[in-house]
């Protein structure tokens, strides 16, 4: 059995025609994503950012929860690996590609690490080992000396692109979103490919998979390195926007909002990790000139949504809206 129950991917689709529809609304969504920043402020266009970035966590972190079906809490872990990678990086000389490119293996590398205990234990035990995890990491950083500069944290260059700096908001939200689509489609494509059927067949029953001689260990290993990689980019994203990244930014505080957003959004659910991301951000942003609103909202959010709809955004739309739940989970069309 899996370790997490979330909806099943496998529901059908409408006719052909139907699946036009999506990639009209893809485009139009992405055109109005790009136009979006024209109207906001400086502050706005921040908050735009960071809602990118989280889009990326929290899908990453939905891929090891929902897909997976693993209590595995190491996400801020990978946020952090890849902030700090990133940042290295950069510092060292590389441009903003090769140096989000380089966070995203760090992501990923500490997430095949992860992934290694993880196939001997499962449930409460993973999540106290990968809650533990992320705490290690940051005292690492703490105590890293010269490399991560302690407590006082790295200061992040500017974004380099094509010769190019990046100073302003927009431009950095920009770059940020041709980074998150490039990211979401691929993301989506394995999702829906063999690859992402397998990780969820695990899910299901990993007896019954290992029975039609599938190699479970290999598609547990490659999910928590799929996770970690996406988590890391979105980490180099982050100190990027940030400009400079403490130890203190990736505590169990961060971890708590990352897995909001997953609950929120649906486990197993696409779309639903998008939506959790985009509404997550912006309350907070939202209500922060009102002292003590924020926290009294964002809580009956939560108790809202695992109260009445325990399935999240993504799987009440998906399971009501006739031909979308298939492609709110990730399934074939």
């Amino acid at each position: 059995m899996s370790d997490i129950s979330s909806p099943s991917p496998r529901a059908g689709i409408g006719a052909d025609a139907s699946n036009d529809i999506p990639r009209v609304v893809l485009v139009l969504t992405v055109v109005g994503a790009a136009l979006v920043p024209l109207g906001l402020n400086e502050y706005w266009r921040f908050v735009a950012s960071m809602m990118l970035i989280y889009m990326l966590v929290t899908l990453g972190f939905n891929i090891l929860l929902g897909y997976l079906g693993q209590l595995a809490f190491a996400n801020v872990a990978f946020f952090g690996v890849g902030a700090y990678v990133a940042t290295i990086a950069m510092n060292g000389g590389l441009n903003f590609i090769p140096g989000i490119l380089a966070g995203g293996i760090g992501g990923g590398i500490a997430g095949f690490l992860v992934g290694i205990p993880a196939l001997r234990i499962r449930n409460y035990q993973l999540a106290i080992v990968t809650l533990a995890t992320g705490e290690l990491l940051r005292w690492l950083y703490i105590h890293g000396g010269s490399i991560t500069q302690g407590s006082s944290g790295l200061e992040v260059p500017a974004m380099k692109l094509a010769g190019y700096q990046i100073t302003t908001e927009i431009g950095k939200y920009w770059v940020f979103l041709v980074f998150t689509v490039l990211c979401l489609t691929v993301t989506r494509n394995l999702l829906r490919s063999s690859v992402g059927r397998a990780v969820v067949a695990v899910r299901e029953s990993e007896s019954v998979s290992l029975g039609l001689g599938m190699r479970t260990a290999g598609f547990r290993i490659l999910a928590f390195v799929w996770s970690g990689a996406l988590v890391g980019v979105a980490g180099g994203m982050y100190a990027c926007l940030l400009g400079r990244i403490t130890p203190e930014s990736f505590g169990l505080t961060q971890l708590l909002a990352h897995f909001s957003m997953v609950m929120v959004g649906g486990l197993g659910s696409f779309v639903g990790s998008i939506f959790g991301a985009l509404l997550l951000t912006a309350i907070p942003e939202t209500l922060r000139n009102f002292p003590g609103l924020e926290e009294i909202v964002f809580s009956l959010l939560l108790i809202i949504v695992l109260r009445f709809v325990p399935e999240g955004i993504g799987g009440f739309l998906g399971g009501r809206i006739s031909g979308l739940r298939d492609r709110f989970f990730g399934g074939k069309s």
